[in-house]
């Protein structure tokens, strides 16, 4: 045995330590001891080598954070195995040549995901933007079950970006990843994107468009907030955030109750963040009425701000509107956490979870068609103008979870008719003939869809991983369930990628040309990529908040757990029954406590208050 561990043994083979890109990634950080001639260092010694590289921290006004990149510590033993005398890179080798080197490493590491989206297909993802410029940007990533991967940008400055010249970027991202590997392309819902994704089915057929679907449930928070009630609410919201963070006293008054959090504000951007402040504030509740009733508050009653505000914190009415409120906003918000997730397919939740979220909003308002209505009209019609969708109702129907759940799967003739137009438009591989006999088959648990086993797992396994184990005797289905249930619902990962851009591209290297800024983002959203697949996964949540309950609109503590299972993501979408059933009498009770602590009917006739109700304000 020689000293890298390497066995040269007659008949054995000869193993080697991984090279390139790779070898970064083996094992995360070095855990080698120390070398002797290290550890006779002394103190002083190493106090100089920390500040070294302090000092260059501080000079070029390097993040702090920077240290915690997994390739740190790496360059760090890389240089001390070079001994005494190494000289670093220079500028023109990090900008050209080893920014080459490392493109072509992570191109092999791109590329060995071309087996995975053979096997399962994969989605392409499309999204614009505009950088510190003014330059139209437009970001193309493929996903899979195996992570995402940065494809390209393409600088769109000298292309009107009409639905032809679209489509033709469009072809060239699908000829790079294999027309034969793409099932999916997710976009934004502009015209010009729509158009283009009609035209690139014309050319490719077997190839389904669709719209973002964090996208299109944003833009259903987005249409409540602006609704009269809701805007009004917020308004009201907002003037006592507003109060308490520009009044030094009343701030630190509040922090020094016991468990104080700070409120959170809403964010430009984020639509979901307005109703997360709402439950924010509603937290407070306690506290803010404490304070408006203090003595120490008296001096602040003399201005005609502090008069409304505590004139809203002691109205029961302000209070429970803001419950009732974020609860109609939780089963919407469940679900885009659920759809906007790079971690594990979504395509197959989102039929499941729209309807599962209407559901709670009618159970809410006990179905009270005169209360739910405004709300379920807003979804209901991005529903169908947005995400009513072949595909959608394929992968419904393809989900053993819902399935195989007698109690609750739909038999609505839009599911069969949306399956079977998906086979007739899309599926040219093999005869419809047989895969209709193999729909019988998993629709009534026949052969291997009918073991113990399979029905058990229906609901614990990923769709896809199932399909692969319990399929076999369903060949023609299996491989079409495993390539829809596999993919994305929405484009998420995309617009994530801007941040990427937006630290290497700032307005002092504004004038970086668009290829090497293209290079750069490749390597390093690539790197991160391969990263994260190689370490432990954790919880992801793509909102602007820790975590939401099951049950409840809360704000909780971020935990460190590993990917979320089959369970977990049941339990984001956990509501009664779709389409307004119970299982039995106990779902009906649990439905009436669940409700016994907002007020529907002061809710009820908040909706006929005139805004400018001089009792309200």
């Amino acid at each position: 045995m020689n000293e890298a561990g390497t066995s040269l043994g007659k008949g054995k083979r000869k193993t080697t330590a991984p090279t390139g890109i790779r070898a970064f990634f083996k094992g995360g950080r070095d855990s080698s001891q120390p070398t002797i001639k290290a550890c006779l260092q002394s103190k002083d010694k190493w106090q100089n080598i920390d500040m070294a590289i302090a000092l260059w921290f501080y000079d070029a006004c390097i993040p702090i954070n920077a240290v915690n990149s997994p390739f740190f510590q790496k360059a760090i033993d890389q240089i001390a195995s070079m001994g005494h005398g190494y000289k670093a890179p220079s500028y023109h080798s990090l900008r050209v040549t080893l920014l080459r080197d490392a493109k072509k490493d992570v191109q092999l590491v791109v590329d060995s995901f071309r087996n995975t989206w053979a096997e399962t297909g994969c989605t392409i993802m499309g999204d614009g933007w505009k950088d510190s410029r003014q330059r139209p940007l437009i970001n193309f990533l493929v996903y899979c079950p195996k992570g995402i991967s940065f494809i390209k940008s393409i600088d769109a400055s000298d292309i009107v970006t009409n639905a032809e010249n679209l489509c033709n970027l469009f072809v060239e991202i699908v000829e790079m990843v294999g027309s034969k590997n793409v099932v999916h392309l997710v976009t934004d819902n502009a015209s010009n994107y729509k158009a283009a994704g009609t035209l690139l089915n014309e050319r490719y057929p077997t190839i389904c468009w669709s719209p973002c679907a964090a996208h299109c449930i944003n833009l259903i928070l987005k249409d409540i907030g602006e609704m009269g009630t809701v805007k009004s609410l917020v308004s009201l919201a907002s003037t006592v955030t507003v109060f308490v963070y520009n009044h030094k006293y009343v701030l630190n008054w509040l922090r020094k109750t016991d468990g104080w959090k700070e409120i959170i504000r809403p964010g430009e951007t984020r639509f979901a963040t307005t109703f997360i402040a709402l439950k924010s504030l509603h937290d407070h509740k306690d506290s803010l009425q404490a304070l408006v009733t203090s003595g120490d508050y008296k001096k602040f009653l003399k201005m005609n701000k502090g008069k409304e505000v505590k004139q809203i914190v002691l109205d029961d009415r302000f209070w429970n509107n803001c419950l009732i409120t974020v609860r109609i906003m939780g089963p919407i918000i469940r679900l885009l956490r659920v759809c906007d997730t790079d971690e594990r397919p979504s395509l197959g939740y989102v039929y499941e979870g729209m309807f599962r979220a209407i559901t709670g909003i009618k159970k809410l308002f006990r179905n009270s068609e005169r209360l739910y209505k405004p709300y379920i009209d807003i979804i209901n019609d991005r529903w169908d103008r947005m995400l009513r969708k072949n595909l959608h109702t394929t992968a419904y129907f393809l989900n053993p979870a819902f399935q195989y759940d007698t109690a609750t799967f739909s038999t609505h003739p839009e599911i069969t008719n949306g399956l079977l137009d998906y086979i007739e438009s899309k599926v040219d591989w093999c005869s419809e003939e047989n895969l209709t006999k193999e729909i019988g088959m998993y629709r009534e648990r026949e052969g291997s869809f009918g073991r113990k086993l399979a029905i058990l797992t229906s609901k614990k396994d990923r769709p896809e991983n199932w399909w692969k184990l319990f399929g076999c005797d369903a060949p023609n289905l299996q491989k079409l369930a495993i390539w829809v249930l596999s993919q994305t619902a929405s484009s998420s990962g995309c617009e994530r990628n801007w941040s990427v851009f937006e630290r290497i591209h700032t307005k002092k290297r504004n004038r970086l040309e668009h290829q090497r800024l293209n290079d750069l983002v490749y390597v390093h959203y690539n790197l991160r990529l391969q990263y994260r697949h190689n370490q432990q996964k954790r919880s992801y949540d793509p909102v602007d908040y820790e975590s939401i309950d099951k049950t409840e609109f809360w704000v909780v503590e971020e935990e460190q757990e590993g990917e979320l299972d089959y369970e977990e993501l049941e339990e984001e979408l956990e509501e009664p029954p779709i389409h307004g059933q119970c299982s039995n009498s106990e779902q009906l009770e649990d439905d009436e406590d669940e409700a016994e602590d907002v007020d529907l009917e002061t809710f009820q006739r908040r909706n006929f208050f005139n805004d400018e109700d001089d009792d309200w304000h």
